[in-house]
Order: C-alpha cells, then structure tokens, then sequence
C-alpha cells in the first residue's frame, strides 16, 4: 500500500479514533498517544492492509488491542512491584554472604581448639563428606571410636557456637 492511499483511507478516521482512545482512557495525552501508536502499527502492516475489508473496524480494533496490551503491560509491572515490595525485607544473598563468612570463621576457630584426633574426623567427615569407612581406614580408628570421637567433636563446636550467638 502507497503513502497516499493509506492517508486516503486511515487519516478520515482520526476523530473516531481518538474519542475511542478517549473513552477508554480519559485523557488527552494518553489519547493522542494512542491514536499515534495505532496509526504506527497500521503504517507497519501496511502491506496487509489489501485484504482488510472494513479498515475503520479494523484500526478501531488495534487501538483497543493496544490499550489492553498496555493494561496487562501496566498491571504486571504493579503485581512485579508488589513482590519487590514482598521480598525487600528478606535478606539478600550479601547480608547472607557476610554472616555465612563470618560463622564459617568462628566454627574454624573453634575448630582449632579441639584435641588433634577430633579436629581430623570431623574436618574428614564434615568439611571434606569422607563415610565413616575411609575415615577409619585412613585414621586407623575403628568405626564405633570414630563415631564417638566425631560426636565429641561436634558437642564441643556446637557448644562454642551457641556461646557465641547469646
């Protein structure tokens, strides 16, 4: 479709088109700014326009699909900002970062006060997840020691732990 039938056939519908954008959204600015979208996507699918049978109905027709499409436009950034506003007093990966660095710190601290054997099967078992066999074959500790050497162990740090966290 050339430039001047296009004028010919969608700039008569000017009037129409705003008083639609008008009713539908109730004022000027926003009228006109759909009227100008509208007339942009007809410009668009200019070459599809042959087979349009009643152009008036169909440029009625983008004007409300766009001003929907805006709606639903507007109405997920409003439900995106409500879970924003959800999640803003959770704390972020960061706060959580820090804290988890600092506790990761102190239970190596308290790591290195514990008697030689237990820091060795509970560094083997916790921090480097060895099962009880190889921690037995590589300690030469038998099975039922190092599950009472590891529970000690784990006491002591959690002992320490929650002295701290008061």
């Amino acid at each position: 479709m050339e430039a001047s039938e296009f004028k010919s056939l969608f700039l008569p519908l000017h009037g129409k088109l705003y008083a639609v954008a008008w009713q539908l959204l109730g004022n000027q600015q926003g009228a006109e700014d759909l009227v100008q979208d509208t007339y942009m996507r007809l410009w668009t699918k200019r070459n599809q326009l042959a087979a349009v049978e009643n152009h008036e109905a169909y440029a009625l027709t983008i004007l409300r699909r766009l001003f929907y499409d805006e709606g639903r436009k507007k109405h997920i950034v409003e439900i995106q900002s409500d879970v924003n506003d959800l999640t803003a007093g959770l704390p972020t990966k960061t706060d959580n970062a820090f804290e988890n660095a600092d506790e990761m710190c102190f239970v190596f601290q308290l790591l290195d006060t514990l008697p030689a054997a237990q820091k060795q099967v509970i560094i083997m078992r916790d921090v480097e997840d060895k099962t009880y066999d190889e921690i037995c074959q590589e300690t030469g500790m038998t099975a039922v020691n190092v599950r009472s050497v590891l529970s000690r162990a784990r006491r002591k740090v959690m002992k320490g732990f929650k002295a701290i966290k008061r």
